[in-house]
């Protein structure tokens, strides 16, 4: 009697894909935050709907940031505060690490202020501030619109 052995396929390594930013949205962002004090009216598009305000570099939105929250009583708002400079703590050491290893470096979030959100039928909604994923922005337009 002899056996068979039923081979299957060896399985396949998972693939992560993930969506890539614009690069020029990626230097446009890049040039702003090598001035502070520099912004630019923008229009996204993204997942969430169409959004519009003014791009801010990444130091600018951490000290308003910190700024909006030490106007809000309690101990949570102060350490909340502190929150973004304690991100960027860790991330300076990673990045420390993958630029020794020979990778660059491209932002890969994007920081609007006095934004506002349009998302279908509901009533645009005001923030002062926002971040999201350069890779979810999906179109954008230099301005706001009329």
């Amino acid at each position: 009697m002899s056996a068979t052995a039923e081979t299957s396929p060896a399985p396949s390594a998972a693939v992560i894909t993930e969506p890539l930013p614009d690069l020029q949205l990626q230097l446009l962002i890049q040039l702003l935050d090598e001035d502070p004090r520099s912004s630019l009216p923008l229009t996204l598009t993204h997942p969430g709907g169409l959004l519009h305000g003014d791009v801010i570099g990444h130091e600018q939105w951490k000290a308003e940031w910190a700024r909006s929250l030490r106007q809000v009583e309690g101990e949570g708002a102060n350490l909340l505060a502190e929150f973004p400079e304690t991100v960027d703590q860790g991330v300076r050491e990673l990045r420390a690490e993958e630029e020794a290893a020979g990778a660059s470096r491209l932002p890969r979030w994007i920081h609007l202020r006095d934004v506002t959100l349009v998302t279908g039928p509901m009533t645009p909604v005001s923030l002062p501030l926002w971040r999201g994923r350069l890779a979810d922005v999906s179109g954008w337009a230099l301005g706001r619109p009329q």
